[in-house]
Order: structure tokens, then C-alpha cells, then sequence
């Protein structure tokens, strides 16, 4: 009796070591299991803010890109509205000085050129070129009033006294275009 009682008790004890032991190999397994579902969660959000993250990054590069671009055709237009511009002032400029000077440009180039290499100072490069224009605007006057006073003495022999002073009258300079004159030839000058 006594030995299969001592028996009896070593099978209950070994069986209740293994009931324990397939408990804790269930909590290590279960704990394992948690594990890993954690771990992927993390994964797939670790994944999912970068994927976010560079969704973001494309984004801006695409917005900067697009307002460098906006930038560049902004300052293209700005850029040619400036060309525009000075191409009409410069037209402007040209049909003043063509309308207020009688024999088209004032001074030629040549001249101007060899007064300015001549002259060393700035000031005396103007102020020689405006004495030059001076003299090119007086000449032509005169030239010009002379082939005018000439080519219409036979006109005028035709008309009425009244309408000969009235065209000798419009044919003469005035003052305002002789200074028109001279102001032309100070700014193709400088």
C-alpha cells in the first residue's frame, strides 16, 4: 500500500508540474504572439508615415518648383514689358529729334566719336559736342532757309503781297524752334 501510494502521489505530482509547465509554455507562446502583432502595427506605421512623409516631401518639391517657375515667367514679362518699354521711348525719342532738327540726325556719329576720343574729361567732351551741335544746327538753319528763300521767290512773284508776307512769315524759324533745335542737338550730344 504504501508504494503505490507513494506511486500514486509521484503521478500526481509530475502531472501537475506538466499542467504547469504547459501553462507557461501557453503564457510565453501567447506573450510571443502579442509581440509580433505589436511589432507589425508599428511596422505598418512606421511605413505608413513615411509614405506620408514623402507624399509631403513630392508635394513641396512640386510646389517649389511650380513657384520657381511662376518666378522665372514673372520676371520674363516683366523683363520684355521693360524692353517694350524702352524701345518706345527710344522710337519717341527718335521722332522728336527727327521732327525738331530740319536735316534728319543733328550731329554724325563720326563727329561725335572723334570729339569725345579728343577730349579727355567728360565735360569737356559734352561741352565741345554741344559747341559742334551749335554750330550743325546755325549751318543748317541757314542752309536750309537759303534753298527755302530761293525755291520760293519764284512762288512767291505769283501771289498776292499779302499771301507772300503771310508764307514768308510761316517759313521763318521762330524762336521755339530754334531752341527745340538746339535742345535736340544737346541730347544727341551726351
Amino acid at each position: 500500500l504504501r508504494t503505490e501510494e507513494r506511486q500514486r502521489l509521484a503521478r500526481e505530482r509530475r502531472e501537475e508540474r506538466e499542467k504547469q509547465h504547459a501553462a507557461k509554455e501557453t503564457q510565453i507562446l501567447e506573450k510571443e504572439r502579442k509581440a509580433k502583432l505589436q511589432y507589425e502595427k508599428q511596422l505598418e506605421e512606421r511605413q505608413r508615415k513615411l509614405k506620408e512623409m514623402k507624399q509631403k516631401e513630392e508635394q513641396r518639391r512640386a510646389a517649389v518648383e511650380e513657384k520657381r517657375k511662376q518666378k522665372i515667367e514673372e520676371e520674363k514679362e516683366r523683363y520684355e514689358a521693360v524692353m517694350h518699354r524702352t524701345l518706345e521711348r527710344n522710337q519717341r525719342l527718335e521722332t522728336r529729334q527727327k521732327r525738331w532738327s530740319w536735316g534728319g540726325s543733328v550731329t554724325p556719329d563720326s563727329e561725335s566719336k572723334t570729339a569725345r576720343l579728343s577730349t579727355g574729361s567728360k565735360r569737356s567732351t559734352s561741352t565741345a559736342n554741344l559747341k559742334q551741335a551749335e554750330g550743325t544746327v546755325s549751318k543748317r538753319l541757314s542752309s536750309s532757309a537759303a534753298l527755302l528763300n530761293a525755291s520760293d521767290r519764284t512762288r512767291r512773284s505769283q501771289l498776292s503781297p499779302l499771301d507772300s508776307s503771310v508764307i514768308s512769315r510761316l517759313l521763318a524759324p521762330t524762336q521755339a524752334s530754334l531752341a527745340r533745335s538746339k535742345s535736340a542737338a544737346t541730347l544727341s550730344a551726351d
